[in-house]
């Protein structure tokens, strides 16, 4: 008899595979920045798919998974996993390779053991380069602001320098729970030191925006955003701790902040400060590429995406900008915010590939981080509550344009991809 020379056909997945296989993508979506609703969307997509019923539950800090089979009676298969994580960061590479993988495994291109296998395969060491690559971004992201901002070519300096050392002391800091949990406090401890011995002995600073340049990628900004984004979906629970987050963040930043005052005026020091902002417009838009170059390394963008983010950083901006000088700042932010949004829908659709290396990007320049950090800093140095009012009222205006825009741009091109 003739052999057949067909493949023999891998056998079902089990329920309990097919559960594993869920909770992996749930879990490392969560790590990789990915926002309550956004996250519950693709689980559930991803659940149904493979044939499961699923009830996700996320915040910041974990995930509550509940499966039934619907093929069974009620009750029956019924399984509960309870995931504890540490807050995700944002990481465009990852997140696009483990959208591929659950739609590859989803549709039966690939099984579930392929798909746990390319997973896995997520967690290799990024190695010296990528390491590297990592505090360059710090470096780049804080100079780049501070030419967006026009500041002088030593302040430019000065912050490009407290970010590379920012972006050494993470590296040595995530070593150790003990400093990990103090590294914001940290960083802005070593920023305010550095940038008053510069103020001191070299030359005269914007010494406050120094600091706050250089720590502009620690800045919870985008986390505050999101916070408030999914509180208006009604993600409550996650939102209200996004948000204590975004505020204990910011509360540890001043605490190094003002711990660095403090040391300078019992050492003796007697910084100069000044407030010039006297750059033209081509060091403002070279900044604008430097930044955006900082924010695709920083976000860890494949290379073949960097075209993307660079032109969404690029967009954003400029939208927001041009269209803030003609109907003002809020107006700018909302209609940056939800171009950005529908054409990061429209990316997802055409591409079939996350929307989030378009949006993301593309509203990193508008989040109110720095606006924030400055308004606890003028109500701590100035103990006025009236001082840092002004600065608050701008952060929740900048807040809602971009959640306003974020909604809308969704309305105007519907997301395909969840994510």
């Amino acid at each position: 008899m003739p052999v057949d020379a067909s493949p023999i056909a891998s056998p079902p997945a089990t329920y309990a595979q097919r559960v594993a296989f869920v909770c992996e993508i749930a879990g490392r979506l969560h790590s990789y920045g990915t926002t309550a609703q956004r996250l519950e969307a693709a689980v559930v997509a991803l659940a149904q798919q493979l044939g499961l019923d699923c009830e996700p539950w996320s915040n910041p800090t974990g995930i509550i998974l509940s499966f039934s089979d619907p093929a069974k009676a009620i009750g029956s298969s019924d399984i509960t996993r309870v995931i504890r994580l540490a807050p995700g960061e944002n990481d465009l590479h990852k997140l696009s390779v483990a959208d591929r993988i659950a739609e590859d495994v989803a549709n039966g291109r690939m099984s579930l053991a392929q798909g746990h296998t390319a997973l896995r395969q997520l967690d290799a060491d990024p190695g010296l380069r990528g390491k590297v690559k990592e505090v360059l971004s710090y470096s780049l992201g804080a100079a780049g602001v501070a030419g967006l901002w026009k500041l002088p070519w030593l302040d430019i300096a000065t912050a490009g320098a407290i970010g590379l050392l920012i972006g050494l002391l993470g590296r040595w800091t995530s070593r150790r729970a003990a400093t990990k949990e103090a590294s914001e406090a940290l960083a802005a401890l070593l920023a305010g030191l550095v940038a008053t011995l510069v103020a001191t002995y070299v030359g005269a600073l914007n010494l406050n925006t120094v600091v706050i340049a250089s720590l502009v990628i620690l800045l919870p900004g985008m986390s505050l955003t999101n916070a408030v984004n999914e509180l208006a979906s009604q993600h409550w629970v996650s939102g209200t701790a996004r948000v204590a987050g975004a505020l204990t963040t910011i509360m540890k930043l001043t605490v190094g902040a003002m711990i660095a005052v403090t040391l300078a005026d019992v050492i003796g020091l007697d910084p100069v400060v000044r407030a010039s902002r006297p750059q033209g417009a081509w060091v403002e838009w070279s900044a604008l590429l430097i930044a955006a170059f900082a924010f695709a390394m920083l976000f860890k963008a494949s290379r073949r995406d960097f075209p993307w983010v660079l032109a969404a950083c690029v967009a954003g901006y400029a939208i927001s900008k041009f269209a803030g000088h003609a109907w003002g700042a809020p107006a700018g932010i909302f209609l940056s915010a939800m171009l950005l949004t529908a054409a990061g829908n429209l990316f997802g659709r055409l591409v079939q590939r996350p929307g989030a290396i378009i949006r993301l990007p593309g509203i990193i320049m508008m989040v109110p981080g720095s606006t924030s950090l400055r308004g606890v800093l003028t109500l701590v140095q100035q103990q006025d509550v009236g001082a840092g009012q002004g600065v608050f009222l701008t952060v929740l205006n900048v807040v809602m344009a971009l959640v306003a825009g974020l909604l809308f741009g969704n309305l105007l091109i519907p997301a395909r991809k969840t994510l």
